[in-house]
């Protein structure tokens, strides 16, 4: 009872603003050019900003000080020692957040509309049964600073029944159902439930923030969403979602994989095409494990389909046929005598 009590209090006080969360770490060549991003959009609404920086080991942490005193009322920074984790950061952003409406970008990525925020806070404030809104985005190449367009979005409609999109939302493969630094959505609802299903908000548990904020969100109410590209999401590698070993890209989608797996058990959502999703990270992760060259990967993966009553398919019995012990020292060292001679 003291922690309904509590919430109801927190929600009372959110503010007729819109919170901007910024998690970054070792982002000192990029985090100006989001903020800037941030800075530069034209809104009905006021906005904050609620930097978490999480223990940068560079000058990221200097760079953000920058502009808080160039904006003392607007930015208000989350200086973490030691450093937190991704997850841990984020949450911790969106409880210090003051707004009835939150949105996010990354401090590598940055807004290409200066009036993202005024287009899908309108429909928030007029549509109260929308819970989140997003919009279409750019892949930008950090290297060569190129443009692309990712492949288009299974759900175009302008305003969709959030339930119509949870498969979609648990079975990424290329694009997300929903890209969260595109997005704007409402705190009372993620507070609530945050409240009601806080296993999936611990980030000891789960490496991503994104599927669950978005999947319980799209259960609560309507979706909108906008065609306009108002995000440039940098493709770069090193990041959360993109990191440079076999290892942790391992860990990163054994972890997703598994939060996917948990909500779909939570809210009864197993059917052939979930079935076929978890059979290609099964697959995706054998395929890691045998890059990594460490059986404990390819032991963690057997387990993993184990728990999840997953069967084998052709490509995941091809996979444990490469993962054989004789196998897979041949196959590792002819790989590497390939790479080695290009």
């Amino acid at each position: 009872m003291h922690e309904i009590v509590n919430a109801k209090q927190q929600m009372a006080a959110l503010q007729d603003i819109i919170s901007v969360i910024v998690c970054t770490y070792n982002q000192e060549d990029t985090i100006g050019r989001t903020l800037d991003s941030i800075l530069a959009q034209k809104c009905h609404l006021p906005i904050e900003i609620v930097i978490g920086e999480d223990g940068s080991t560079d000058g990221t942490l200097a760079v953000c000080q920058q502009y808080q005193k160039l904006h003392p009322d607007t930015i208000h920074i989350l200086a973490n020692k030691p450093n937190k984790g991704f997850v841990r950061n984020y949450f911790d952003c969106l409880r210090a957040c003051q707004g009835k409406y939150i949105a996010d970008c990354a401090g590598d990525d940055f807004w290409i509309d200066e009036r993202k925020l005024e287009k899908t806070s309108v429909i928030l404030d007029n549509m109260p049964d929308v819970g989140i809104v997003h919009t279409d985005w750019l892949k930008y190449d950090e290297q060569t600073g190129q443009y692309n367009s990712p492949e288009e979005p299974r759900f175009c409609q302008d305003i969709i029944d959030g339930k119509e999109m949870l498969l979609d939302i648990l079975t990424p493969i290329e694009r997300p159902a929903v890209h969260l630094c595109t997005a704007i959505y409402r705190k009372e609802w993620i507070q609530q439930a945050m409240q009601e299903y806080p296993q999936f908000f611990n980030p000891d548990a789960y490496r991503c923030e994104d599927i669950q904020v978005v999947f319980l969100l799209a259960r609560m109410g309507r979706v909108a969403y906008l065609p306009d590209q108002t995000l440039a999401y940098s493709c770069s590698v090193g990041t959360v979602s993109n990191p440079e070993s076999e290892e942790k890209q391992f860990a990163f989608w054994a972890n997703t994989t598994q939060l996917s797996y948990d909500l779909a058990s939570t809210f009864n959502i197993h059917n052939e095409r979930f079935n076929h999703f978890l059979q290609a990270r099964i697959h995706k992760l054998l395929m890691h494990a045998f890059r990594s060259g460490k059986p404990s990967l390819k032991t963690q993966t057997l387990q993993m389909q184990k728990d999840m009553y997953i069967a084998d398919n052709r490509h995941i019995h091809l996979a444990k046929i490469l993962l054989l012990p004789g196998i897979w020292q041949a196959m590792r060292l002819a790989r590497n005598a390939v790479k080695s001679q290009k």
